[in-house]
């Protein structure tokens, strides 16, 4: 039997004993179940995602649940940054522990268990530090972390302060509501790809916005286009927003339809 560890909100472990460990997280290429990573000789490396998972996970003490999967349970292994097609490998529980033990620095690994775990799988659960591990990525210790809008989180401890530190040229203020929709207007009909994926950038660092003014990009001809206007709108509490996603989700085009897949889990995540 392998042993891997599976990191969780505290709160969510009275439900693990009692049921297992649902499937709701999503790996390489859509495949959905639960990330964990082998159970190492040191513990730092074992916990290792224990803090970044801290950064974008539910608030609260996080909590290690241990599970011992049949060796021949077939696992997806790779590194977080292998995002290309294939890139990640379908192995044994096994043959995943031995691959990541053998890596010269295992940190930033992963594996994915294509199912729910069963609570007969759990070997225990057990409180721990919430120091242990990196934040932003493996060896981020000593660089200035990135204040791009990818990167920071919105509400984190000392973000202001290190965005006025650090600005990032793409950190905004975003220009006032009147003068994006000038500018998307100026653009033209069908309008500029340029502009419009700069003025829909800009729409996405607010947290409402005219879903109704902008509308019709959804029909516009550039699939980059309409992908962008899905990321622009996925933080908006202004009304009319699932309406405006309800047929990019049958986008022609497979980037669009996955942007929609992509926001509409991290608005579910949003409200659980």
């Amino acid at each position: 039997m392998a042993m891997f560890v599976h990191l969780t909100a505290a709160a969510n472990t009275p439900r693990i004993r009692r049921a297992g460990i649902r499937a709701d997280s999503r790996g390489q290429g859509g495949v959905r179940g639960v990330y964990c990573f082998p159970v190492l000789p040191s513990y730092t490396l074992t916990h290792q995602w224990l803090r970044e998972l801290a950064r974008f996970g539910p608030k609260g003490a996080l909590s290690a649940v241990h599970v011992r999967l049949a060796d021949a349970q077939e696992v997806l292994v790779g590194h977080y940054r292998d995002r290309a097609k294939d890139a990640q490998q379908w192995l044994t529980a096994a043959e995943a522990v031995a691959r990541v033990a053998a890596q010269p620095d295992p940190r930033g690994w992963e594996v994915v268990v294509p199912r729910a775990i069963g609570a007969r799988e759990v070997h225990r659960i057990r409180a721990v530090p919430q120091v242990a591990g990196w934040r932003y990525l493996p060896g981020a210790h000593g660089t200035r972390p990135c204040t791009c809008v990818g990167c920071r989180i919105r509400g984190e401890y000392g973000g202001r302060r290190l965005r006025e530190r650090h600005p990032h040229p793409l950190d905004g203020p975003p220009p006032p509501v009147p003068v994006l929709l000038a500018r998307i207007e100026a653009a033209g009909d069908p309008g500029d790809q340029a502009a419009l994926l700069d003025a829909l950038h800009w729409f996405g660092l607010r947290r409402r916005g005219p879903v109704d003014r902008l509308a019709r990009l959804a029909a516009h001809p550039d699939p980059a286009v309409r992908r962008e206007l899905v990321w622009a709108v996925q933080g908006w509490s202004t009304p009319g927003v699932a309406e405006l996603l309800d047929p990019l989700a049958e986008d022609p085009h497979p980037d669009v339809r996955e942007a929609v897949a992509d926001v509409r889990e991290l608005m579910d995540e949003q409200e659980s």
